[in-house]
């Protein structure tokens, strides 16, 4: 049951990424668009996703709940030592629901409007920025892991392994990997006349992540991160980076003739590469502290218990995926169903 549980860990992880992060995208988007544009970007914003936008962070409470169950000493080191980006993280998704439904559902038109929607565009861009941050923390060889507080400063502990100049680059890749995904998913819905807006975005964007990329690569390099070295000399992680490398031009070619179907499914296998090869890079060992490692499975829960979560999940997911899938198809959001 423990490979179903892994499974099920990781697949969840992926589908968040993807679908929340293309709708973080959709924000982002928006906040780089001209004033004339950004209209008219809310509007497919709410058409495309407000019937599902709820739905994406399924993903991200089945990942927090099989931390919490079966790796419980892998979720205590997240949860103390990175308490403060994860919160702001929770801030910021709050404060963006909050206003993509206030934006729509006040009865005044007036300057609140206005108000709302930066509000939902700043926190589009700095909850994926946050939730990158805490990932590059716990990475980067900057964590103290310790039971002994009192020789350390609050600082050191606290705020230093998420606030530096490396978390923040991956953050910042984070962002542009979901403005990309939006980019290319608001191709396909947008009216004849607003096509073009989004396919200059989606070539913006995809060149931006792989400056981006190179960027956090090179500067980890430079700067000793043990997770970029082990990165560079893994022939897995660089083998599936070299896919996903490969399928940029067709990617490209995909977005010039519009190819809404094409387009999608080769962004997300992209996204799909890249994650994994940061997954299978130092697996299991995912907490590369700056005094020790911590594998996924130190501390794990007895084995009833994995077995139970195993067979919930199992049973979980045959009675949500199917509806997720209804709603999806209900909306349109699933257009290679119309083929």
């Amino acid at each position: 049951m423990l490979y179903v549980v892994l499974l099920f860990l990781a697949v969840s992880l992926l589908l968040y990424v993807i679908l929340a992060g293309s709708d973080f995208g959709a924000g982002i988007v928006e906040l780089f668009s001209s004033k004339k544009n950004q209209e008219q970007t809310k509007k497919t914003i709410y058409r495309v996703m407000g019937p599902v936008w709820e739905a994406n962070h399924i993903w991200i409470i089945i990942m927090v709940v099989i931390l919490w169950v079966a790796f419980p000493k892998f979720y205590n080191i997240l949860v103390i030592y990175l308490h403060l980006p994860l919160t702001l993280t929770l801030l910021g998704i709050t404060l963006r629901g909050v206003t993509f439904v206030f934006r729509h559902y006040d009865a005044y038109i007036d300057k609140s409007q206005i108000i709302y929607d930066w509000m939902f565009r700043v926190s589009s861009l700095i909850t994926p920025i946050f939730l990158g941050m805490t990932f590059g923390a716990t990475i980067s060889g900057s964590l103290i892991i310790t039971e002994d507080y009192s020789n350390f400063s609050f600082n050191q502990l606290f705020v230093a392994p998420w606030l530096n100049i490396f978390s923040i680059l991956v953050g910042l890749f984070f962002a542009g990997l979901c403005a990309f995904l939006s980019s290319i998913l608001l191709i396909g819905e947008a009216n004849t006349n607003n096509t073009n807006i989004y396919l200059r975005k989606s070539k913006i964007a995809t060149i931006s992540i792989i400056i981006l990329g190179f960027i956090v690569l090179c500067y980890g390099f430079l700067n000793d991160i043990k997770f970029v070295s082990a990165f560079i000399n893994n022939p897995y992680s660089i083998s599936l980076i070299l896919l996903s490398a490969i399928l940029i031009y067709p990617l490209l070619l995909s977005i010039k003739r519009a190819q809404q179907v094409l387009s999608r499914a080769l962004a997300g296998l992209q996204v799909v590469f890249i994650l994994t090869a940061a997954i299978v890079t130092h697996y299991p060992n995912l907490i590369i502290a700056s005094n020790n490692q911590l594998s996924l499975l130190d501390g794990m829960a007895p084995e009833n218990t994995i077995n139970v979560l195993g067979v919930s999940l199992i049973i979980g997911g045959c009675l949500i995926i199917p509806g997720l899938f209804h709603l999806l198809k209900s909306f349109k959001m699933i257009k290679i169903l119309e083929r």
